[in-house]
């Protein structure tokens, strides 16, 4: 049969929700176009009682994820890469469709991101130990420091850079153990809900990673007011929207991390993004937990250990 005589079956975008797709619970879409305004897609368009379900879902999955091995985390951010690889035609196709690149500067894009998700996977098990150690302290004791994760962090996506700046911001929260509620860029949110499908087939469990759609303004203001929410990454707010999110978010002392230049500066080829990513994003979420225990001789007798 020839292309003439079927017709097109049209992807249906849907959120990924607690290691599920539901649609969006107010049943609302938006059209999503490409830098020349041709449509490509309705993508449901999120309601805070969607923003809400997707924190109860990683709230539910931090316990697993962050008492995992920092070695096993590596393994599933690996395979993260594995299966891009495999769908990584789909990618460039929508990284050049969202982005208004050549096919040869998408699949740029997409291996870039490809790459960070392995370099993250390799930082799973090593980041303890640039940000935690031994303390010299003036007294018999062992004082050691670790890093823990802080819980489940809010994420806004940058909102030109669909596909490398969003991988840049959701791996290394998960790598440190945190779960994520993502809020994918609302003028190219279709690689961010095509990498949930990536996501679900990843050893990724359910609900460590929860991404939606929308407007970002309403959906970013409910998280950062968010009570069990420990955490926010204002990358994808511009300046007025950030300071109102991060006035709410001192209402329970949530860790904020503020947009940087590269993040509003960024052009839509993902140039900003490409540099050596770093640890900073690594350490932005962890917390450090510091132990102290006795050493020296013990009693009378001057048993030691």
């Amino acid at each position: 049969m020839s292309d003439q005589n079927r017709l097109s079956v049209f992807k249906t975008y849907k959120l990924y929700v607690g290691g599920k797709f539901p649609r969006s619970e107010s049943g609302r879409v938006y059209e999503v176009t490409d830098s020349k305004g041709q449509w490509l897609a309705n993508a449901p368009k999120s309601s805070r009682k969607d923003a809400r379900d997707a924190v109860v879902a990683a709230r539910k999955a931090f316990g697993g994820w962050s008492g995992a091995t920092a070695y096993n985390r590596g393994q599933v951010l690996y395979r993260v890469a594995e299966m891009l690889e495999g769908r990584k035609d789909q990618f460039v196709r929508e990284v050049a469709a969202s982005e208004g690149l050549s096919k040869s500067k998408a699949a740029a894009v997409v291996d870039a991101a490809i790459d960070r998700w392995v370099w993250y996977a390799g930082w799973t098990d090593k980041i303890g130990q640039i940000a935690g150690g031994a303390n010299p302290v003036a007294g018999p004791f062992f004082n050691l420091s670790t890093p823990e994760p802080t819980g489940v962090v809010a994420v806004l996506a940058p909102r030109k850079s669909s596909f490398l700046g969003l991988v840049s911001v959701i791996a290394p929260v998960i790598a440190t153990g945190n779960t994520a509620v993502v809020i994918a860029s609302a003028d190219a949110p279709l690689p961010a809900l095509s990498l949930g499908e990536v996501l679900a087939t990843s050893d990724v469990p359910g609900g460590v990673v929860n991404i939606l759609s929308g407007v970002t303004a309403e959906l970013a203001a409910p998280l950062a007011a968010h009570q069990d929410v420990n955490a926010i990454d204002l990358t994808g707010a511009d300046t007025a929207l950030a300071k109102g999110l991060e006035i709410a978010a001192a209402d329970n002392l949530k860790r904020v991390l503020r947009p940087q230049p590269v993040d509003a500066d960024s052009a839509s080829d993902s140039a900003g993004w490409s540099a050596s990513p770093g640890t900073h994003r690594l350490t932005a979420f962890l917390e450090t937990k510091t132990v102290w225990h006795p050493t020296g001789a013990l009693g009378a007798a001057g048993s030691s250990y």
